[in-house]
């Protein structure tokens, strides 16, 4: 089967021909259909997460079973399918007995101990694949799994509660999807964006309102949560000045400057900063189901599997918009 392949750190990606896998224990074989670039793919092919090489990246996979393993039962061939970034746990710890894999050190990922989605063919956990909802196409669906997944069980897990308004910090890959998320959930959502040109579309995503910086946002009336979907540490400090008394900002970009807050602004405003990934199967289950009633809607473009290096440069030099995703 053809594959992009990263060689070694901060190697290119090539496209090449490789050995087609067959399903293992609990597994099943997918046929891909679509398959997003993310930021991450970066990070891990410059070695800022660390796993081994050769490797086929890819986190948001999607495709069609063609094969089960004996002992699968959940899935059949045919079914359209995908599997988000945690397949398999040790099952034996404490994180896995309350219910919280994410935190399992012995966790297998997709694309870091597991093979990813950039290929013709990629085995999956039966257990951890989602069924897609019908009517929901496959380029439409990759970005969910995990850019979709990330920013709606952030935004869950900030406890929205009635009459908070929202605010998102970056608008593009994640930020994007997390400005719809939130309209979607029926809160007052204000974008923070520097990028002026953006504006028109932005509207368009459901932002009630747009501003520029953390000063911009306290101006507006402020927000109870702020959703940072940058790669920036500056701005999403900057954006807590923005935040109401008893806000809460989400970091969800990565970055490897550390943060610098103010002890005084987060006492006196009883702030919270909360870390989060992927919360839990029941976030992806609703972020899929936005999907499907057509109230949120990936905006990607588009690349052949033969055309994975260039899909790679777009994201790596931030000019994709908003998503890449390729297609088989």
């Amino acid at each position: 089967m053809q594959a992009a392949v990263v060689t070694a750190i901060n190697g290119p990606w090539e496209v090449k021909e490789v050995p087609r896998p067959e399903p293992g224990p609990n597994q099943v074989l997918v046929k891909m259909h679509a398959s997003g670039v993310c930021y991450t793919d970066v990070h891990q092919t410059l070695g800022h997460i660390p796993g081994a090489f050769p490797r086929i990246l890819g986190h948001e996979p999607v495709g069609e079973v063609v094969a089960v393993a004996p002992d699968v039962t959940s899935r059949k061939v045919g079914d359209r399918v995908g599997v988000p970034w945690i397949q398999a746990t040790c099952g034996r710890c404490e994180w896995c007995a309350r219910g919280r894999k994410m935190f399992c050190a012995g966790q297998k990922s997709t694309g870091m101990d597991l093979q990813g989605g950039h290929a013709e063919y990629m085995p999956m956990y039966a257990d951890a694949t989602f069924l897609i909802p019908d009517g929901v196409a496959y380029d439409q669906a990759a970005p969910i799994f995990c850019a979709g997944y990330t920013v709606w069980s952030g935004l869950r897990w900030a406890r929205p509660q009635p009459h908070e308004r929202i605010a998102v910090l970056g608008i593009g890959g994640l930020g994007h999807l997390a400005v719809q998320y939130a309209k979607a959930a029926g809160f007052d959502t204000i974008a923070i964006s520097h990028s002026p040109d953006k504006d028109k579309l932005i509207r368009e995503l459901g932002a009630d309102e747009i501003v520029r910086d953390g000063k911009g946002l306290a101006a507006a009336g402020g927000a109870d949560i702020v959703l940072s979907t940058t790669n920036s540490t500056k701005a999403m400090v900057d954006s807590i000045q923005g935040l109401r008394p008893d806000g809460r900002i989400v970091t969800m970009g990565a970055d490897a400057e550390p943060i610098s807050l103010s002890i005084m602004e987060l006492l006196s405003k009883r702030i919270q900063v909360i870390g989060s990934q992927q919360n839990g199967p029941e976030y992806l289950y609703e972020a899929l189901d936005f999907v499907a009633k057509g109230k949120v809607k990936t905006i990607a473009e588009t690349y052949s599997l033969a055309e994975a290096p260039k899909a790679y440069q777009r994201v790596a030099e931030g000019k994709a918009r908003f998503r890449a995703v390729l297609t088989m």
